[in-house]
């Protein structure tokens, strides 16, 4: 009886194209590695000051505290989206080279000319030139989300944040001197100043919401990213960040008066006023998920 022959050419031939095609990916995947840890280890040099100092500064400034929190919700996103970007093709572009050479005229910039937030900036910019560079378009909208909420580490330039934080001195307190005379205590308001018959109350940065406003505004960015599909809606909930920081904490301040006006000033200054701005803080982000949770319910019956 016959028998047939095993192609054994054909089949030897598949497994060598296999085997190629896999040590091809693997010396891929390893090029990759290696370029990522050369570029990571030159990227640490060149920024070493730059990221010291903004770390410094999230340890020693209690407005920017929250630059902790940014970086490990920005690797959450990254950790939470890894499916996504890995099955991302890969297709580097020339275009990251006018990305990354924008970045470093910044970090000249900054540096010579001191200006910290400069120098930051230029190292978020420089990773989002990287990623178009060595990984493609496709890629950095992948990683959008991640890379883009890094800018929310950075602390404002310090002539933003006086011009920010003077007009919301004066807007809370004037409201909290409104609301002072509607409740019978009679209020003289003078700048940021507001004197009770037996207490005066100096509104400084703490007390009008500009400390609060800067951590508020990057939890609503998060809360938004994690909540909310609806770019629209997202940004709605970051615009009412804003009246229901300064809001509340004109409340903190009427409520600062009261205590003090009524009971000494000790009960309007040290544990009782610290105490209650973290109430006021935690006040204010559940009255914007409340917000949120009303929105969505008007949105399902408006779509009913």
């Amino acid at each position: 009886m016959p028998t047939k022959r095993i192609p054994t050419i054909s089949v030897t031939r598949e497994m060598a194209a296999t085997q190629s095609v896999g040590n091809l990916a693997e010396t891929s995947r390893r090029t990759i590695v290696t370029q990522g840890i050369v570029l990571a280890v030159l990227v640490a040099v060149l920024y070493w000051s730059t990221i010291g100092g903004l770390v410094k500064q999230w340890w020693t400034d209690s407005d920017y505290s929250h630059g902790f929190i940014v970086v490990i919700f920005a690797g959450y996103l990254l950790w939470r989206s890894r499916e996504q970007w890995k099955q991302t093709e890969i297709r580097p572009s020339v275009a990251g080279l006018p990305w990354i050479a924008v970045a470093m005229a910044t970090l000249t910039l900054g540096t010579f000319g001191a200006e910290l937030f400069l120098a930051r900036v230029s190292f978020v910019l420089l990773l989002g030139g990287l990623i178009v560079y060595f990984l493609g378009w496709k890629m950095l909208r992948a990683v959008a989300a991640p890379w883009a909420v890094l800018f929310l580490m950075i602390p404002l330039p310090v002539i933003v944040f006086n011009e920010i934080a003077l007009p919301l001195q004066f807007l809370a307190s004037k409201l909290a001197g409104n609301t002072l005379d509607l409740l019978g205590v009679p209020a003289l308001r003078e700048g940021n100043v507001i004197t009770l018959p037996s207490i005066s109350l100096n509104v400084v940065e703490a007390c009008s919401g500009i400390r609060s406003l800067m951590a508020l505004i990057t939890l609503a960015i998060f809360y938004g990213l994690l909540m909310e599909k609806r770019v629209w809606v997202r940004t709605l909930l970051v615009v009412l960040a804003v009246p229901l920081a300064v809001g509340i904490n004109s409340l903190r301040i009427v409520g600062s008066g009261l205590l003090g006006q009524n009971f000494g000033k000790e009960y309007a200054e040290g544990f009782f006023h610290e105490f209650s701005g973290l109430v006021v803080f935690a006040a204010t982000l559940t009255a914007l998920v409340l917000l949120h949770a009303l929105a969505k319910l008007g949105l399902k019956k408006r779509a009913a």
